[in-house]
């Protein structure tokens, strides 16, 4: 059945969606009028990240999808690389202050994250850009000139490393005017960041949750941190002057804060204030915390196949409703279905698990490939057959099976292989089907196929 402009509105506005920030309904109003072509003025939706890691996560992807339908409307979505921003580092989260990353390292996570994000949304100058903050949040003397670089300016060569020569790059090197055409850069100066500043109260960045339960814990809070909130406004009344609008910024229930002084950035500069609407937060493969790299608890919409289907088939049978309204498009008619089977002791967990796993594999990796690790994993699983292509590592006569593992990094370490062990978690597999757990911590390594955990399997030679 095909859906109304109203009805699909509605859909958007409420599945996944926490809370939405809109007291005048302004931006329902211009979007309805977008959706419906009544108007073909540009409704920009504002997404930001960090690129402090390379992958993104199926996490990150249930906003991706959200903006997606938003583009489907016809909204333009602006996706904000956090380049100086991560290099400060977001305390979101963190009970400790983050470790600065290294601009290289930011540079290398950009690019992955802009090749990701094609994987979901559409790309064409009509409904998608991206532009990094450190396009107005670098001054000139920020400038580091690339080795070998020469400048020439009316025939007389200029050093890169002079402010003339600073200058030129800065000029060249802005997105504002290189690729949007600007006619000139707009920056954010010291003055200009003290003028935000005296209009912000301590008491307004302290309320944060996050803040309070730095200090009620007892650990430090430095100023940096407090100062993020109302840098990443800044860059929503950037993203207005550049854009010519900045209707709605969108982002995890974590981000509420921080996009709410985009708000407040907004209005003590005179310009519409942008909408607010947060998602809810993907839990991460043990069902507890949110999904996270640094917690190691994270399906990457660059996972093969494989290991994005058994990733998935790892989830408590708790989050199995979570993860189907936040990462497929089921509609709520089949969300209905799915939690009445849920609660049907007669259907087993694993059978709507399968097919969430395949449709997830689907959307990134297609059908087919989805159905053939379906088959591949209930042959290794349920039939205890062997999996084919598993990876080889040959060993040295009298090796210790510990030793081998974590020299080829099957395990991350000897405690972590005596965890495994001890939980039984390490198993030497028979042809025929049988499994033999390994229980001495000095096992020599003989030639076969050993499960090491859920999922992974070695074949020694």
């Amino acid at each position: 059945m095909i859906m109304t402009v109203e009805e699909r509105m509605e859909n958007l506005f409420t599945r996944g969606v926490a809370s939405f920030v809109d007291p005048s309904s302004k931006f329902k109003e211009k979007l309805l009028k977008k959706a419906k072509g009544e108007i073909s003025e540009e409704v920009i939706i504002k997404f930001g990240v960090d690129p402090t890691r390379p992958d993104l996560h199926l996490g990150h992807a249930v906003v991706l999808h959200k903006l997606r339908k938003f583009q489907d409307l016809g909204c333009k979505v602006v996706f904000l690389v956090g380049d100086f921003t991560a290099s400060i580092g977001d305390p979101t989260g963190k009970s400790k202050v983050r470790p600065m990353v290294e601009q290289k390292e930011i540079e290398e996570n950009m690019e992955t994250y802009l090749r990701q994000v094609s994987k979901i949304l559409l790309t064409t100058s009509q409904v998608f850009s991206w532009i990094r903050n450190s396009d107005w949040f670098y001054g000139v003397s920020d400038m580091l000139p690339k080795e070998g670089l020469n400048l020439d300016f009316w025939g007389r060569g200029i050093n890169p490393s002079s402010f003339l020569g600073k200058a030129f790059l800065y000029e060249k090197t802005r997105m504002q005017v290189r690729d949007l055409k600007k006619q000139e850069a707009i920056g954010v100066t010291l003055r200009g960041l003290f003028w935000t500043l005296g209009r912000i109260t301590h008491a307004q960045l302290i309320e944060r949750d996050m803040f309070q339960n730095r200090l009620n814990e007892g650990n430090s809070l430095f100023i940096h941190e407090m100062l993020y909130p109302v840098l990443q406004g800044i860059d929503s009344f950037a993203l207005y002057n550049i854009y010519n609008g900045c209707d709605l910024e969108i982002g995890g229930t974590d981000q509420t804060f921080n996009m709410l002084m985009g708000r407040e950035v907004m209005k003590i500069n005179k310009q519409p204030e942008q909408a607010v609407m947060s998602i809810d937060i993907l839990v991460g493969t043990e069902g507890k915390e949110k999904m996270s790299k640094s917690l190691d608890n994270y399906i990457s919409i660059n996972d093969e196949p494989r290991d994005m289907f058994g990733k998935v088939m790892s989830i408590p049978d708790t989050v199995i409703l979570n993860y189907y309204q936040l990462c497929t498009s089921a509609d709520k008619e089949r969300l209905k279905g799915i939690e009445v089977k849920l609660k049907d002791p007669k259907i087993n967990p694993r059978d709507i698990k399968l097919d969430l796993a395949e449709e997830i594999v689907a959307i990134y990796h297609g059908a087919d490939n989805a159905l053939g690790v379906r088959e591949a994993f209930l042959a290794t699983f349920q039939k205890k057959e062997i999996p084919e292509g598993i990876e080889e590592i040959r060993t040295n006569e009298g090796e210790i099976l510990a030793d081998l593992l974590v020299r080829s990094k099957a395990v991350s370490s000897k405690s972590d292989w005596r965890r495994l062990v001890e939980e039984g978690a390490v198993k030497r597999l028979r042809e025929a089907g049988s499994e033999e757990k390994i229980v001495n911590y000095l096992e020599v390594a003989t030639p076969g196929v050993y499960k090491i955990g859920k999922r992974r399997f070695v074949k020694i030679i």
